[in-house]
């Protein structure tokens, strides 16, 4: 029997739906319309080794009577399936067998009666062929996508069969086939868990009673409810920050695997998420640029509370009034202080970004930079000089570039005259002093490049004039 506190657990939770879908990236968090299906795989050694005694019982008899406990806990419970696949059970260990795992017991409800009746028949005497069971459990569990499948292994050794479980297991669960497993570790007489510790959650049951133990907290955390609120604070660490899109994602499978936009109600609380507690996430909190925080603490059957601080201001990309703008569209990049592109706007528009210093370049010509600060709750406005106009008139072929004068008289390149153009050009560009520098197409040598000092005012035109030499 379950503890009594379990078994009170056991209770509460008849009347509520069991279990959450495996989510996938295009899945819908919205509440399902009925009770899903949870499925629990366990998955049982039954290799020779498990005949060594464990405190005066070989630890196949103490692994069999707990888990006919544990079944028979279970067999009430609605919308719960349980599963037994064995391995080590068939062939003597002496032939070695990698293959030696068999579906005892499918899926179905309240069948502890069948698990039971099965235990009492079988023998462990054979190989550890952890993988190629892992493999085939995929097998096992119905092709129903909106399940929530749980596997639970529960061995005294290591893969025997020269093959990798750990790769198994995410592969499995890449696949959404179960959700990370329960590998719990019994009777160890060394310290085999960091071997095992890639295949799910590890359990170390060295004795008796921590095997007992073990078993009912993965039960619990397998069946409870799980529900995660996160606060999005000021830099003060006030819960004021809402409407951003949070992304949970499965840090073993780095798959997507809810995705909320915040939500904070009318009294400034967040809002109640239900989440698998049987996962482990990182939080992207897709602020501009994003937080992420790895490994976020859920802990299953509690209502858990996170806080992260993402205070916001606004950058307001303004355009100079004119009417027309002779750029017509004009896009700016956001950039962090290490020069790292945060994101990309156009002049018009608001973007929220959190606090902190950027570098903001808009996309004009020459182009204008500037580094500004943001700060939480307020509003910064970036916008560039109205611009004039560059009118070049040539009937000449050739090539050419534009330069920008600088203060101490030295030069920056910032156009390059399209090749061989014969055409008038005009070019909306910021006020300033700058160079044109050309050379014709058909001239005999360097020495006739032609070079012309002009300046730009904002609405107004000026004319160059290319002349060959």
């Amino acid at each position: 029997m379950l503890p009594r506190l379990l078994r009170a657990l056991c209770f509460l939770l008849l009347a509520a739906p069991l279990g959450l879908p495996v989510q996938d990236a295009r899945a819908q968090n919205a509440p399902p319309e009925k009770p899903k299906v949870t499925r629990i795989l366990f998955l049982l050694d039954a290799s020779g080794s498990m005949m060594a005694p464990w405190e005066g019982q070989p630890r196949w008899e103490v692994a069999k009577r707990m888990l006919s406990k544990m079944v028979d806990s279970l067999n009430a419970y609605p919308n719960l399936e349980l599963g037994l696949r064995v391995y080590g059970h068939q062939f003597p260990n002496a032939e070695k067998n990698c293959q030696d795992s068999k579906l005892e017991v499918a899926f179905a409800p309240r069948n502890a009666a069948a698990i039971k009746k099965k235990l009492t028949t079988l023998k462990a005497q054979g190989n550890t062929p952890i993988t190629y069971s892992l493999e085939q459990s995929a097998n096992d569990f119905p092709t129903d996508k909106q399940s929530r499948n749980v596997l639970l292994l529960i061995t005294d050794g290591l893969e025997s069969c020269n093959r990798d479980p750990c790769a198994a297991s995410l592969a499995l669960q890449r696949k959404h086939v179960f959700l990370k497993p329960f590998v719990i570790g019994i009777g160890a007489e060394r310290d085999f868990g960091k071997q095992l510790e890639c295949l799910g959650q590890y359990y170390n049951a060295a004795e008796v009673k921590t095997f007992r133990t073990v078993m009912n907290d993965v039960i619990a955390k397998t069946l409870s409810k799980t529900t995660v609120s996160v606060n999005l604070t000021d830099a003060n660490g006030k819960p004021v920050e809402t409407n951003v899109n949070m992304t949970f994602v499965n840090n073993v499978t780095e798959q997507p695997e809810y995705n909320y936009v915040h939500y904070r109600d009318a009294q400034g609380k967040a809002d109640v998420l239900d989440i698998d507690a049987l996962q482990s996430y990182d939080l992207v909190i897709n602020t501009v640029p994003p937080v992420r925080q790895a490994n976020i603490p859920i802990v299953p059957g509690k209502a858990n509370v996170l806080t992260y601080k993402t205070p916001q201001g606004t950058l307001w990309l303004q355009n100079p009034p004119l009417s027309p703008n002779p750029y017509g569209t004009i896009r700016a990049v956001v950039r962090s202080p290490a020069g790292v592109t945060v994101t990309a706007g156009t002049f018009g528009t608001r973007q929220k970004l959190l606090a902190g210093n950027y570098e903001v370049e808009a996309l004009t010509l020459p182009r204008t930079v500037r580094r500004l600060t943001i700060k939480q709750g307020q509003e910064y406005t970036f916008t560039y000089d109205a611009p004039g106009t560059l009118n070049i008139t040539s009937d000449l072929k050739g090539y050419g570039s534009i330069y920008q004068l600088n203060d101490d008289e030295s030069q920056t390149w910032i156009y390059d005259l399209p090749q061989g153009s014969s055409s008038k050009i005009n070019l909306p560009m910021q006020p300033g002093a700058y160079r044109l520098v050309f050379r014709t197409g058909t001239s005999n040598g360097s020495k006739y490049t032609d070079v012309r000092n002009f300046s730009i005012r904002s609405g107004q035109t000026t004319s160059v004039a290319i002349f060959g030499k």
